[in-house]
């Protein structure tokens, strides 16, 4: 399980590898991809996939930091 980042923490966390963070929006904002680089930093990860169910279709961004 991730550890908490103050009050907000990261979805999931893949073999400690991978962050991945879920939303379920209309589309995918900067705020979002500003969110997932900030996760990233903040659990020393290189890796992340921000993926979005909430378009007509499912949609994903892959973050590397």
């Amino acid at each position: 399980m991730p550890e908490p980042i103050g009050t907000r923490r990261a979805d999931f966390v893949i073999e400690n590898k991978v962050l991945v963070e879920l939303k379920a929006v209309s589309q995918i904002e900067e705020v979002h991809k500003a969110q997932i680089l900030n996760y990233l930093k903040s659990y020393r990860l290189e890796v992340g996939l921000l993926i979005n169910f909430g378009s007509k279709s499912l949609t994903f961004k892959r973050m590397v930091l």
